[in-house]
C-alpha cells in the first residue's frame, strides 16, 4: 500500500518541527521547495515510467551517491533505486524524502550525506539533528525499514572540517547501536591511509570525489549489509 503524498508531507513537516533540547542548537532550516526541484522532478518522472517495485534497497544522498557509476552493476540482482543529487544536505533528502523515498516503500535505506552541511557551516550537533529528522520521518511512515548511514567520508579537499567529520560520525555510531533498524558504516577509517590521512588513490583529481577503488571499498563494505536485507 502507497502512502498518500499529503499524509507524508505532514509527517515531514513534523519531524522537521520538533524542538531540540535548550542545550542543544537548532538545526539549521531546510532549503527553498525549489532547492533541487528538477532533480526530483526527474525521479518522479521516472517512477511514473517505471513504478519502482516496493521492498528494494533505496540509495540517497549527495553527490557521492548521484556519482556512483557502477552502483546498480556493483549490486547486480538486487531491486535498486539510486537518488542522489549533487551538493544535497541532509536538511534537503528531510524535505524531499516524502516524494522520492518514503513512496518508494524500500526495505533498506542507504544514506550519505553530511560533508556538505559541515562545509555550509553546520555544526556536527545540528548535522546529527537533521540525521535523527530523517529517522523519524522514515520510521513513522515506514517502521520496518532499516536506515544505513555510511559515515561521512574523509578527504584531503575538506581536511580541516576533519574534527567536525570525527564528531559527527560519532553522534550517528552512538544513535545507531540503540536501534537495530539502524546501522552505521564506518568508511571513515579505511579510507585513512597509514600516515592518517586520506588515500589519495580513492579519489579523483578535486580530492573530494571518488574514484573507482573509492567506490569499490564502499561497495565491499556495504554488500554484507545490502544482501541480508533482500534476503
Amino acid at each position: 500500500m502507497r502512502w498518500p503524498l499529503p499524509f507524508l508531507a505532514a509527517l515531514a513537516l513534523a519531524s522537521c518541527a520538533r524542538e531540540p533540547p535548550a542545550s542543544e542548537p537548532a538545526p539549521v532550516a531546510a532549503r527553498a521547495p525549489t532547492a533541487w526541484a528538477d532533480d526530483v522532478a526527474r525521479f518522479e518522472a521516472a517512477d511514473r515510467r517505471t513504478p519502482p517495485r516496493v521492498g528494494g534497497v533505496l540509495f540517497v544522498g549527495s553527490s557521492s551517491i548521484r556519482l556512483w557509476p557502477a552502483l546498480k552493476a556493483d549490486f547486480s540482482g538486487v531491486n535498486l533505486l539510486q537518488r542522489g543529487f549533487g551538493g544535497a544536505e541532509l536538511s534537503d533528502i528531510v524535505y524531499y524524502a516524502p516524494r522520492i523515498v518514503l513512496p518508494q516503500q524500500p526495505r533498506l535505506i542507504v544514506l550519505y550525506a553530511g560533508d556538505n552541511d559541515l562545509a555550509a557551516g553546520k555544526s556536527p550537533v545540528a548535522v546529527f539533528r537533521d540525521y535523527q529528522a530523517f529517522v523519524a520521518l522514515v520510521q513513522r511512515a515506514l517502521p520496518e525499514t532499516r536506515i544505513a548511514f555510511i559515515a561521512i567520508k574523509p578527504s584531503r579537499a575538506r581536511w580541516s572540517l576533519v574534527e567536525q567529520m570525527r564528531a559527527t560520525n560519532a553522534l550517528v555510531r552512538r544513535h545507531a547501536v540503540t536501534d537495530a533498524r539502524l546501522l552505521y558504516v564506518d568508511v571513515f577509517t579505511p579510507m585513512l591511509g597509514p600516515d592518517g590521512m586520506p588515500r589519495e588513490e580513492l579519489f579523483v583529481e578535486d580530492r573530494l570525489h571518488m574514484n573507482a577503488r573509492g567506490y569499490a571499498l564502499w561497495r565491499d563494505l556495504l554488500m554484507p549489509i545490502v544482501r541480508n536485507a533482500i534476503r
